[in-house]
């Protein structure tokens, strides 16, 4: 094997990584910026700004178990490295495919689930099925781990989005009760910690995401060693602050289509609701950072507005455009999957590549 060839395919996986941690931020601008936007709380300029500051934060403060569950969900030690690389860059490959596909038809999709699919795909093309942890031995102990434990995670969070953003809206509606037009104002400032809150929470959760599959990459590249008795590698101080930044960067950016999405189209939400969803949120992230479970900022984003609408006026909610983007969840981790598993058959083809 020539140690250059394996060298510029690291460098341009770990390009590609930091790459999908931008289109990641610039995707998931909507779930933050949204609410804030739409109930007029901030200009777009100010709600940037402080989501910005607290999204650069997120992952730099909070740990790295969500890292370590992404990283360890495909097992790719026992493979020759040019190999276990390409197949980290074609699954990489298919799940920015799909976030740009899905935030070009303005469809709040799952970054989450696109990065998992499109890693699933790219491993069964190009090392069997049997080298994804699928996690049911772990299962069988009462244990989660491997894909078992991001399904659960990912299907549990929107459903908990739902239920947890229903009660929010109850409790917080009786607090309201006697209230007067003028406490909307007092709720526009109140978004200003709630919108930080959700800033930090989802740097944390889904920043993590990134810097699991580019230590992944290293480690398979020959650059990162195991220490005694662990299983993957200790996620390097550089990789924190450059998937910080490159999240950061792609909030800045805005996919400002699908806030249209968010905010407008599945329930008109004002500050009561805007605050309720991101108290719900942002709640639900930062647990899952704490405890390793990689949560969709966006399932948990729009699932808390659906509730909320649902608690408050559920004829007002848009259940047609909110079941569009149920499909849009469905469809994701198939499609991501189907396109890096051909991505990785077409590359493996042309550069020759063999296990």
């Amino acid at each position: 094997m020539d140690n250059s060839s394996l060298f510029y395919l690291v460098v341009a996986c770990a390009a590609i990584v930091l790459f999908f941690d931008w289109t990641n931020g610039f995707h998931d601008a909507s779930n933050i910026l949204g609410p804030i936007v739409a109930s007029r709380a901030m200009t777009p300029v100010q709600a940037v700004i402080v989501v910005a500051c607290f999204e650069l934060a997120g992952p730099v403060i909070a740990g790295t178990a969500v890292a370590n569950t992404i990283g360890k969900f495909i097992t790719m030690g026992d493979l020759n490295p040019m190999v276990s690389v390409g197949i980290v860059l074609t699954g990489l490959i298919g799940s920015i495919f799909w976030n740009l596909l899905t935030w070009w038809f303005g469809l709040p999709s799952s970054s989450s689930h696109a990065l998992v699919g499109g890693l699933m795909g790219s491993c069964i093309a190009g090392a069997g099925a049997d080298h994804v942890n699928w996690g049911i031995d772990a299962m069988m102990k009462g244990k989660m781990d491997g894909v078992v434990k991001i399904v659960v995670s990912l299907i549990g969070s929107p459903i908990l989005g739902f239920w947890v953003g229903f009660a929010m809206y109850r409790f917080i509606s009786v607090l309201f009760i006697k209230a007067t037009p003028a406490a909307n104002m007092g709720l526009k400032k109140v978004q200003f910690l709630s919108a930080a809150a959700l800033s930090f929470s989802h740097g944390s959760n889904d920043a993590q995401k990134s810097m699991g599959i580019l230590t992944l990459v290293l480690w398979l590249g020959g650059y990162l060693t195991l220490e005694s008795g662990q299983k993957f590698p200790t996620v390097p101080t550089w990789v924190i602050y450059a998937c910080a930044g490159m999240i950061t960067l792609g909030i800045l950016s805005g996919g400002w289509r699908i806030v249209r999405t968010i905010g407008f189209a599945i329930f008109k939400v004002r500050p009561i609701h805007a605050v309720c969803t991101q108290t719900t949120a942002g709640g639900l992230l930062f647990a899952g950072a704490v405890f390793g479970f990689p949560m969709s900022t966006t399932h948990v984003v729009s699932s808390a507005i659906m509730g909320i609408g649902a608690s408050d006026r559920p004829k007002a909610v848009r259940w047609a455009k909110a079941k569009e983007i149920v499909s849009t969840w469905i469809i994701t981790i198939p499609s991501s999957a189907f396109v890096s598993y051909i991505t990785y058959v077409l590359v493996a083809w042309w550069f020759g590549i063999s296990k």
